[in-house]
């Protein structure tokens, strides 16, 4: 599923890494300035960890890159920006990759969306976390889907793992949230 057409006003999400809201820059006000003054419509924030939805016709493959420098240039943010259309969110949820289980504090269900396509890997690489389980990879989504078991005192190192093995061109947000932001989007 592609991003959308250009001319044609598409809803989208603008997933940012690296967004800490107790930085005066990185608040969900600043954020959506942003976006405003990018002219794009029904700009709204999804809790506050870097989650933008908005509304926009302009050309879908130069968001990415547009909305990144201008975050730099007013704000001072350098994480990365990851779009995805609400189309591509929607397809994702219904999919339904965690086949209903609950997010909770043992099965803590994580979505890993990656700039681009993720490159071809061995995921047995991530077998040996006993706190990891991969789910899998969502290509439609461009997206890891993995469950981490949080209630033990370990931590699991998936995120530094992963980071690791695929750079900084990726960002990740619970379940949870990819649900909160698409109904923010249909809302």
């Amino acid at each position: 599923m592609g991003l959308g057409t250009v001319g044609c006003v598409e809803s989208y999400a603008a997933l940012l890494r690296g967004i800490g809201p107790s930085n005066p820059n990185m608040r969900n006000e600043k954020l959506r300035g942003v976006f405003d003054g990018l002219g794009f419509e029904k700009v709204a924030s999804v809790v506050s960890s870097g989650n933008i939805v908005f509304r926009t016709a302009d050309d879908p493959a130069d968001l990415e890159d547009r909305i990144q420098q201008a975050l730099t240039a007013e704000l001072g943010i350098p994480g990365g920006t990851i779009i995805r259309s609400h189309p591509e969110l929607r397809a994702l949820l219904d999919r339904d990759p965690f086949a209903g289980r609950p997010h909770e504090r043992g099965s803590y269900l994580t979505v890993t969306f990656f700039k681009d396509r993720m490159r071809e890997t061995d995921l047995s690489e991530f077998e040996d976390d006993p706190l990891t389980e991969v789910i899998g990879y969502d290509a439609e989504a461009r997206a890891f889907l993995t469950v981490l078991d949080n209630s033990t005192p370990a931590t699991p190192d998936f995120m530094a793992r992963l980071e690791k093995s695929y750079g900084k061109d990726i960002t990740t947000r619970t379940w949870l949230t990819v649900q909160r932001v698409v109904k923010k989007i249909e809302g």
